[in-house]
Protein backbone atom coordinates (compact mmCIF):
# COMPACT_ATOMS: atom_id res chain seq x y z
CA UNK A 1 0.00 0.00 0.00
CA UNK A 2 1.53 3.37 -1.20
CA UNK A 3 2.25 5.93 1.50
CA UNK A 4 -0.63 8.21 1.21
CA UNK A 5 0.87 12.33 0.85
CA UNK A 6 0.67 14.12 3.97
CA UNK A 7 -0.79 17.89 3.92
CA UNK A 8 0.68 20.51 2.92
CA UNK A 9 2.45 21.49 6.26
CA UNK A 10 5.60 23.97 5.28
CA UNK A 11 8.73 21.95 4.85
CA UNK A 12 11.20 21.27 7.61
CA UNK A 13 14.03 18.57 8.10
CA UNK A 14 12.17 17.15 11.33
CA UNK A 15 8.89 16.60 8.74
CA UNK A 16 11.23 15.05 6.17
CA UNK A 17 12.68 12.41 8.29
CA UNK A 18 9.63 11.26 9.73
CA UNK A 19 8.10 11.36 6.18
CA UNK A 20 11.11 8.92 5.41
CA UNK A 21 11.24 7.07 8.03
CA UNK A 22 7.08 5.92 8.06
CA UNK A 23 8.13 5.59 3.80
CA UNK A 24 10.96 3.21 4.56
CA UNK A 25 9.42 1.03 7.78
CA UNK A 26 6.14 0.32 5.21
CA UNK A 27 8.63 -0.25 2.19
CA UNK A 28 11.94 -1.48 2.67
CA UNK A 29 15.14 0.88 2.73
CA UNK A 30 15.02 0.38 -1.35
CA UNK A 31 12.07 2.20 -1.27
CA UNK A 32 13.69 5.52 -0.51
CA UNK A 33 13.71 8.04 -3.59
CA UNK A 34 13.57 11.53 -2.80
CA UNK A 35 10.47 11.71 -5.65
CA UNK A 36 8.76 9.36 -3.42
CA UNK A 37 9.44 11.12 -0.66
CA UNK A 38 8.40 14.25 -2.13
CA UNK A 39 5.54 13.01 -3.36
CA UNK A 40 4.45 12.17 0.67
CA UNK A 41 5.29 15.17 1.52
CA UNK A 42 3.38 16.70 -1.09
CA UNK A 43 6.39 18.58 -2.40
CA UNK A 44 8.13 18.52 -6.00
CA UNK A 45 11.90 16.71 -4.61
CA UNK A 46 13.57 19.69 -5.18
CA UNK A 47 11.85 21.13 -2.25
CA UNK A 48 13.84 19.28 0.03
CA UNK A 49 16.98 19.83 -0.51
CA UNK A 50 16.70 23.42 0.94
CA UNK A 51 16.62 20.64 4.60
CA UNK A 52 18.08 17.72 3.64
CA UNK A 53 21.70 17.03 1.31
CA UNK A 54 21.22 14.26 -0.10
CA UNK A 55 19.39 10.84 -0.05
CA UNK A 56 22.18 9.94 2.66
CA UNK A 57 21.82 13.00 4.61
CA UNK A 58 18.41 11.18 4.71
CA UNK A 59 19.62 7.87 5.45
CA UNK A 60 21.57 9.34 8.16
CA UNK A 61 18.83 11.00 10.14
CA UNK A 62 16.44 8.44 9.74
CA UNK A 63 18.96 5.93 11.62
CA UNK A 64 19.40 8.56 14.18
CA UNK A 65 15.72 8.38 14.78
CA UNK A 66 16.10 4.80 15.35
CA UNK A 67 19.00 5.48 17.71
CA UNK A 68 16.98 7.99 19.43
CA UNK A 69 14.31 5.32 20.50
CA UNK A 70 17.37 3.15 22.46
CA UNK A 71 18.31 3.42 26.04
CA UNK A 72 22.10 4.06 27.17
CA UNK A 73 22.98 1.63 30.52
CA UNK A 74 21.84 3.63 33.63
CA UNK A 75 25.20 4.60 35.60
CA UNK A 76 23.83 3.60 38.76
CA UNK A 77 22.06 0.69 40.09
CA UNK A 78 22.56 -2.84 39.33
CA UNK A 79 25.15 -3.14 36.34
CA UNK A 80 22.90 -6.22 35.57
CA UNK A 81 19.73 -4.91 35.07
CA UNK A 82 21.04 -1.71 33.34
CA UNK A 83 22.73 -3.71 30.76
CA UNK A 84 19.59 -5.83 30.02
CA UNK A 85 17.34 -2.86 29.61
CA UNK A 86 19.61 -1.19 27.08
CA UNK A 87 19.95 -4.29 25.26
CA UNK A 88 15.94 -4.79 25.11
CA UNK A 89 15.56 -1.14 23.98
CA UNK A 90 18.03 -1.34 21.49
CA UNK A 91 16.48 -5.18 20.21
CA UNK A 92 13.10 -3.44 20.58
CA UNK A 93 13.94 -0.35 18.00
CA UNK A 94 15.75 -2.79 15.87
CA UNK A 95 12.52 -5.19 15.61
CA UNK A 96 10.12 -2.21 14.80
CA UNK A 97 12.05 -0.87 12.48
CA UNK A 98 14.35 -4.04 10.75
CA UNK A 99 15.51 -2.30 7.69
CA UNK A 100 18.03 -0.39 10.24
CA UNK A 101 20.07 -3.64 11.02
CA UNK A 102 22.09 -3.63 8.23
CA UNK A 103 22.83 0.05 7.95
CA UNK A 104 23.85 0.04 11.46
CA UNK A 105 26.63 -2.70 10.90
CA UNK A 106 27.53 -0.75 7.55
CA UNK A 107 31.02 1.23 8.51
CA UNK A 108 29.65 4.00 6.36
CA UNK A 109 26.87 4.79 8.84
CA UNK A 110 28.36 4.87 12.51
CA UNK A 111 26.70 7.65 14.24
CA UNK A 112 27.46 9.57 16.85
CA UNK A 113 24.22 8.39 18.72
CA UNK A 114 25.74 4.38 18.15
CA UNK A 115 29.50 5.72 19.33
CA UNK A 116 27.67 6.90 22.57
CA UNK A 117 26.35 3.64 23.45
CA UNK A 118 29.20 1.78 22.33
CA UNK A 119 31.22 4.10 25.01
CA UNK A 120 28.73 3.58 27.50
CA UNK A 121 28.49 -0.12 27.00
CA UNK A 122 31.78 -0.72 27.73
CA UNK A 123 31.88 1.76 30.43
CA UNK A 124 29.02 0.09 32.55
CA UNK A 125 31.00 -3.26 32.01
CA UNK A 126 34.38 -1.62 33.38
CA UNK A 127 32.34 0.04 36.15
CA UNK A 128 30.71 -2.94 37.11
CA UNK A 129 33.86 -4.45 38.35
CA UNK A 130 34.79 -6.07 35.25
CA UNK A 131 38.78 -6.51 33.87
CA UNK A 132 39.41 -4.69 30.71
CA UNK A 133 40.02 -8.09 29.48
CA UNK A 134 36.59 -9.58 30.43
CA UNK A 135 35.16 -5.84 28.84
CA UNK A 136 36.65 -6.67 25.29
CA UNK A 137 34.72 -9.93 25.24
CA UNK A 138 31.53 -9.31 26.75
CA UNK A 139 30.82 -6.37 24.60
CA UNK A 140 31.50 -7.86 21.53
CA UNK A 141 28.97 -11.21 22.74
CA UNK A 142 26.19 -8.32 24.24
CA UNK A 143 26.63 -6.43 20.89
CA UNK A 144 27.10 -9.45 18.51
CA UNK A 145 23.79 -10.93 19.87
CA UNK A 146 21.88 -8.20 20.12
CA UNK A 147 22.44 -7.21 16.16
CA UNK A 148 22.94 -11.21 15.68
CA UNK A 149 19.60 -11.79 16.35
CA UNK A 150 17.59 -8.60 14.96
CA UNK A 151 19.36 -9.68 11.73
CA UNK A 152 18.36 -13.07 11.66
CA UNK A 153 14.79 -12.30 13.02
CA UNK A 154 14.61 -9.70 9.94
CA UNK A 155 15.06 -12.44 7.35
CA UNK A 156 12.47 -14.66 9.07
CA UNK A 157 9.49 -12.23 8.37
CA UNK A 158 6.22 -13.78 6.37
CA UNK A 159 2.95 -13.37 5.05
CA UNK A 160 -0.01 -15.79 5.60
CA UNK A 161 0.34 -17.32 2.09
CA UNK A 162 4.55 -18.06 3.16
CA UNK A 163 3.46 -19.43 6.56
CA UNK A 164 0.53 -21.84 4.90
CA UNK A 165 3.27 -23.23 1.95
CA UNK A 166 5.69 -23.99 4.65
CA UNK A 167 3.22 -25.98 6.88
CA UNK A 168 2.48 -28.11 3.86
CA UNK A 169 6.00 -28.32 2.95
CA UNK A 170 7.06 -29.60 6.38
CA UNK A 171 3.94 -32.19 7.06
CA UNK A 172 5.18 -33.56 3.45
CA UNK A 173 9.08 -33.39 4.22
CA UNK A 174 9.80 -33.17 8.07
CA UNK A 175 8.27 -36.44 9.30
CA UNK A 176 8.74 -38.09 12.66
CA UNK A 177 10.05 -41.15 11.52
CA UNK A 178 12.93 -39.13 9.43
CA UNK A 179 13.15 -36.12 11.84
CA UNK A 180 11.15 -36.82 15.01
CA UNK A 181 12.92 -33.60 17.06
CA UNK A 182 12.52 -31.03 13.75
CA UNK A 183 9.22 -32.20 13.40
CA UNK A 184 8.80 -31.70 17.33
CA UNK A 185 10.41 -28.29 16.53
CA UNK A 186 8.26 -27.20 13.60
CA UNK A 187 4.93 -28.05 15.34
CA UNK A 188 5.98 -25.59 18.34
CA UNK A 189 6.41 -22.83 15.34
CA UNK A 190 2.75 -23.40 13.96
CA UNK A 191 1.19 -23.84 17.24
CA UNK A 192 -0.05 -21.82 20.58
CA UNK A 193 1.54 -22.42 23.75
CA UNK A 194 3.63 -21.74 26.80
CA UNK A 195 6.69 -20.99 24.55
CA UNK A 196 5.06 -18.61 22.78
CA UNK A 197 4.64 -16.20 26.14
CA UNK A 198 8.54 -16.23 26.70
CA UNK A 199 10.80 -13.86 24.18
CA UNK A 200 13.62 -15.61 22.69
CA UNK A 201 15.32 -12.66 22.13
CA UNK A 202 15.55 -11.85 26.32
CA UNK A 203 15.50 -15.99 26.98
CA UNK A 204 19.02 -15.67 24.85
CA UNK A 205 19.75 -12.31 26.64
CA UNK A 206 19.34 -13.90 29.91
CA UNK A 207 21.64 -16.71 29.29
CA UNK A 208 24.71 -14.55 28.64
CA UNK A 209 24.14 -12.00 31.65
CA UNK A 210 23.99 -15.16 33.64
CA UNK A 211 27.43 -16.40 32.35
CA UNK A 212 28.47 -12.45 33.04
CA UNK A 213 27.18 -12.93 36.76
CA UNK A 214 29.56 -15.99 37.49
CA UNK A 215 32.60 -14.61 35.73
CA UNK A 216 32.03 -11.10 37.64
CA UNK A 217 31.42 -13.30 40.93
CA UNK A 218 34.62 -15.23 40.62
CA UNK A 219 36.54 -12.44 39.77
Amino acid sequence: MAVQPQPRFPLSRDRILNAALELVDEGGIESLTMRKLGQALGFEAMSLYRYVANKDDVLDGIIDLVLSQTELPEPGGDWETAIRDSAVSVYRALHDHSWAVSLLMSPDRVRPTRLRYMDSLLGRLRQAGFSAETTYHAYHVLDAYIFGFSLWESSHSYSAADVSRMIAWFEQTITTDEYPHLHEHAQQHFAEGPHREVSAFEFGLDLILDGLKKIHATA
